[in-house]
């Protein structure tokens, strides 16, 4: 088939101009956002042909953008579906092909620049018919006595197939037959999160909880891809498709439930789902006294590898928790997760009040210390003493917990620059959960600081992997640090397809700051504030870059923090910055001395933040870095 390239491309009351990048209905304008744009254009240039995922994610994205695109291709088709009004059951336009991609099956007409119309989509002739290239309709072919015989035996064949097929499902013997080859092993796997079923939306945190100890526990598989509790969570209370929700997470087992407690007594109903074929595996109803219910994550860990076919993790030694120090614990880390951490602490504190030897309830105070230190809340000197007191007391009731282990490493990064123990903790939570996104993001920092810059990015690639919703930006960050500013804007700005944050919106403003496009460095800060709702700050950083360029917006960032000077602790790193930013040398140089003495988590980084790049041959410069203990990068 010979087909005319085209201008415009024609199917049902829908036509699509990609030169004008604009679909229409009824030669009515129809509103499509870029990517489900590009997306329906690929799929209609493809001819019916299948386009994988990977095809997509190329187009799309690029082969090295590191993000979560299942969400993001799943998000694209369901906006196509959406703009051309498809039926989920019986979809005219966008067909999926489970366990390849997807594919445009009507058969559509491309208009060329003159009007004339020729087939998109061909159809391949029954064996019955023959195609002329001169005319694309059928020849009939006349049927023979023999070639009837045969119609009738093949119906008569099926029909006594269907009548086995009733008898193995009255018989009850179906499934035994068929399900074992409908479910395959189960590689990796979501645990949605536990719906709270106590008739108490105050009880949120504990089904909260409850999952959030469930997916830890499961991460303890090695042979298991668990999905990151962020990535799970965003599907709480989502009334979707399993399949939909396990194509989108790269999944192919889906664990989800329900939690209830009363009077003293927890209820969990599970079910484990084999995605591919929506084929349900397994499902167990618990009910326990609180006591017990404790050990239940652990226990579940054992089944769910089993019907998983899977290696089941090692058993870990019980250790008892009192059911009034672990509610307190969970309502801790419901805080953590939402990073209130004044809330959280008297939380984890009621805890160890409640329970001394409760190692985890140690270590999450010492992780929220940790935070406040690293988030310049508190004098770093105050926060990480608190941290490693701790931090310490949980690893010696308890060494086995990743999270008090990466907690060490960062004490040790940020607090006492000791490079090398840093890295031996964070290897060592990576030792104990693979899966631990966080640790893996942990441990890239410590690869910074030595100057593994090759390292330290493939190190931020397998987080961001394994979890691209708790820190959107953070692969953007690292090609900062790489002065990879194209790469940087490439990932960050598909980062802000997905999520709007502050953070990814600030990172996209340096690197386009750090490309001397001022414009688009402005307006991103712009946006950074917009998406924490503060309008106010976004038309004020408008104004200043309308009359003073990206200088106004560097003088407006750095007259705030001055600001609340004397009214809360400001670090004086973030003071630097704001320095440098203007290439103010003797005041950046100041700051920076200060950030020294107070040994403010951030310095460790002042070679790699692109912004003191103008102080690298100065020697007092240079000086502060021998005294930080870093290896030289200038």
């Amino acid at each position: 088939m010979i087909v005319v390239p085209a201008s415009v491309y024609k199917f049902g009351e829908f036509e699509l101009d990609p030169s004008r990048f604009e679909l229409r209905r009824d030669n009515r304008p129809l509103k499509l956002e870029r990517l489900p744009m590009e997306l329906l254009v690929l799929l209609l240039e493809r001819d019916g042909q299948v386009v994988n995922r990977q095809e997509i994610i190329e187009r799309l994205w690029g082969k090295d953008v590191f993000l979560d695109t299942e969400h993001g291709i799943n998000t694209a088709i369901r906006k196509i579906r959406t703009a051309l009004r498809e039926d989920m059951e019986r979809p005219r336009f966008i067909q999926t092909v489970s366990g390849k991609g997807y594919r445009f099956v009507p058969e559509a007409t491309k208009a060329d620049g003159n009007g004339n119309a020729t087939v998109v989509t061909e159809r391949i002739p029954s064996p019955s018919a023959v195609v002329s290239p001169a005319n694309a309709g059928p020849v009939p072919v006349k049927i023979s006595e023999r070639s009837g015989l045969m119609w009738i035996g093949l119906a008569i064949g099926l029909l006594l197939l269907a009548v086995f097929l009733l008898a193995l499902n009255v018989a009850g013997l179906r499934d035994r037959v068929f399900a074992r080859n409908q479910i395959g092993p189960i590689h990796s796997i979501a645990v949605l999160p536990l719906a709270n079923f106590s008739g108490d939306s105050s009880q949120d945190y504990f089904a909260d909880g409850m999952t959030d100890e469930l997916i830890t526990a499961l991460a303890r598989n090695r042979s298991l891809r668990v999905v990151s509790r962020t990535s799970a969570m965003q599907y709480k209370g989502v009334n979707k498709p399993l399949r939909d929700i396990a194509q989108a997470l790269g999944v192919d087992g889906i664990l989800e439930g329900s939690v209830a407690r009363s009077g003293g007594r927890v209820h969990v109903n599970l079910q484990l789902i084999y995605a591919p074929t929506d084929t349900h595996v397994w499902a167990e109803s618990y009910d326990r006294d609180a006591s017990a219910a404790l050990s239940l994550p652990d226990e579940l860990s054992q089944t769910i590898a089993t019907q998983a076919r899977t290696a089941p993790p090692a058993i870990r030694t019980a250790r008892y928790v009192s059911p009034e120090a672990h509610d307190a614990y969970l309502q801790g880390r419901f805080y953590w997760f939402v990073q209130d951490y004044d809330r959280g602490k008297p939380y984890f504190e009621k805890a160890i009040k409640l329970q001394p030897d409760y190692a985890a309830a140690w270590s999450g105070l010492g992780d929220t210390y940790a935070a406040d230190a690293v988030n310049g809340e508190l004098l770093p000197s105050r926060a990480f003493a608190e941290a490693e007191t701790d931090v310490r007391k949980a690893l010696v009731l308890d060494d086995s917990l990743p999270e008090a282990h990466n907690a060490l490493a960062a004490i040790y990064l940020f607090n006492k620059w000791d490079w090398k123990k840093a890295e031996g903790e964070s290897l060592r939570s990576i030792d104990l959960d693979p899966n631990f996104a966080e640790g893996h993001h942990l441990h890239s920092y410590t690869l910074w600081v030595q100057n593994r810059d090759a390292e330290a990015l493939r190190e931020q690639k397998l987080s961001t992997g394994l979890d691209s919703l708790t820190r959107p930006f953070a692969l953007g960050e690292a090609y900062i640090y790489c002065r990879q500013f194209d790469m940087a804007i490439k990932e960050l700005q598909a980062s802000a397809e997905f999520r709007r944050d502050f953070w990814t919106e600030f990172y996209l403003s340096q690197s386009y700051e750090f490309k001397g496009m001022d414009r688009e460095a402005a307006e991103h800060m712009a946006q950074a504030y917009a998406n924490i709702n503060d309008e106010k700050s976004a038309a004020t950083i408008r104004l200043a870059f309308k009359e003073k360029g990206f200088r106004g917006v560097s003088e407006w960032m750095l007259n705030c923090q001055l600001q609340q000077v004397g009214k809360k602790y400001v670090s004086p790193w973030v003071l630097a910055w704001d320095y440098a930013l203007l290439k103010r040398k003797k005041e950046t140089l100041a700051a920076l001395n200060n950030a020294y003495n107070q040994r403010s988590p951030w310095i460790i980084f002042v070679q790699k933040e692109p912004v003191f790049d103008f102080l690298h041959s100065d020697q007092r410069y240079r000086a502060l870095v021998k005294k930080i203990g870093l290896p030289p990068a200038y």
